[in-house]
């Protein structure tokens, strides 16, 4: 009875990360070079159980499998990291570790394909939904995961669920995303630092040739027959900027925004940046459901936003309930001594507000 109620919650779980199909994901560097990695988490269809966790040195992990039970590929960690996660602890979607390499977890539906589970491989089996925890417990480099990633078999935990990639940074900027398609794991150099979702990388970078029109600034006055037509206002070189939440349009957006926001001097303005970014990308519930259709009233889809630098290892969030930023210096963490642990992102689900100050005098 407990591991089929253990089952029936994983599988509920990955019904409603069906839904969550409008993530986007930037990175950005300072003046100075820190790097910042930076992303919304968006499920419309249930408010999720969400948690950071920090993971040790040393912490065994072993990956479920479709029949739900922890019987796949055993890993434990080299490096201790903080983890975002959904649902449960194993679940993390966005993470650093101790050495400065982060990996996230974006949906990719419709144009991934793992290779199918094989019971006979199921020592090396692992999760899509453990690959982050997999890469921030095992490596230090994108090259390390590359060399590794044929040593395991990536499975989905729910057959009939829909696929997920990755995106894998280095504390030096380098990044690459991970996509799984017809079974073969393919990584590409994302020299663009933005990630949405389906469809495949290489299809949004070639789909950023749609804009080549759009620059920042404006549009100068031009003569149209016995007129002359003018912009309304500032901004006018953005004109034909998607808007929509398709994850086409947030790449083009997300591209634009991010290449042509002013470079900060430092990693603290450069996370502050990020989130002025991100607020494009909140999406408000009704908008990805027909009208009267929304199955809960939360107060976004959006449900959390974090940025982490990873020079100094400081990790930046905020959720739905409260837009208060709060920080999780890994610098204060000792990966060595420090237990498992997991706790809610919001103590209290209502926004911080400050009173403003009013001389009555």
């Amino acid at each position: 009875m407990k591991k089929a109620i253990f089952f029936l919650t994983i599988s509920c779980c990955l019904t409603l990360i069906q839904t969550a199909n409008a993530c986007t994901g930037i990175t950005l560097k300072s003046k100075n070079n820190d790097v910042v990695v930076a992303r919304t988490i968006d499920w419309s269809g249930t408010e999720m159980n969400n948690i950071y966790t920090i993971v040790p040195r040393d912490h065994t992990q072993t990956s479920l499998l479709p029949d739900g039970t922890s019987g796949g590929l055993t890993f434990s960690a080299l490096y201790g990291y903080v983890g975002m996660a959904v649902q449960q602890p194993e679940f993390v979607v966005d993470g650093t570790n101790e050495a400065g390499l982060s990996a996230a977890l974006f949906y990719f539906p419709n144009y991934g394909e793992y290779k199918p589970y094989n019971e006979a491989d199921q020592d090396i089996s692992l999760a899509d939904f453990q690959v982050v925890s997999w890469i921030l417990s095992r490596f230090s480099s994108i090259d390390q995961v590359k060399a590794a990633i044929n040593d395991v078999r990536i499975i989905n935990i729910d057959p009939s669920a829909s696929t997920v990639h990755w995106r894998i940074t280095e504390p030096s900027g380098r990044q690459v995303v991970l996509e799984i398609v017809d079974g073969v794991p393919n990584f590409y150099e994302n020299e663009i630092g933005v990630l949405t979702n389906s469809p495949n990388y290489p299809w949004q970078l070639t789909n950023l040739n749609n804009y080549v029109n759009l620059h920042p600034g404006g549009v100068q006055p031009t003569k149209f027959g016995p007129i002359t037509l003018r912009a309304f206002g500032s901004g006018s070189g953005f004109l034909g900027l998607p808007g929509d939440f398709t994850p086409p349009s947030r790449f083009v957006r997300a591209a634009f925004l991010k290449t042509y926001s002013l470079e900060q001097s430092n990693a603290y303005d450069t996370m502050q940046q990020a989130f002025h970014i991100l607020n494009n990308f909140d999406v408000p519930l009704g908008a990805q459901f027909a009208v009267g259709a929304a199955p809960n009233n939360m107060p976004s889809a959006t449900q959390w936003t974090v940025a982490t630098d990873l020079t100094n290892r400081m990790i930046y969030y905020h959720t739905m309930y409260n837009r208060t930023i709060r920080s999780i210096n890994m610098g204060n963490i000792d990966f060595a001594t420090v237990p498992f642990q997991y706790h809610p992102l919001d103590t209290t689900k209502q926004q911080t507000i400050i009173p403003a100050t009013i001389d009555t005098k």
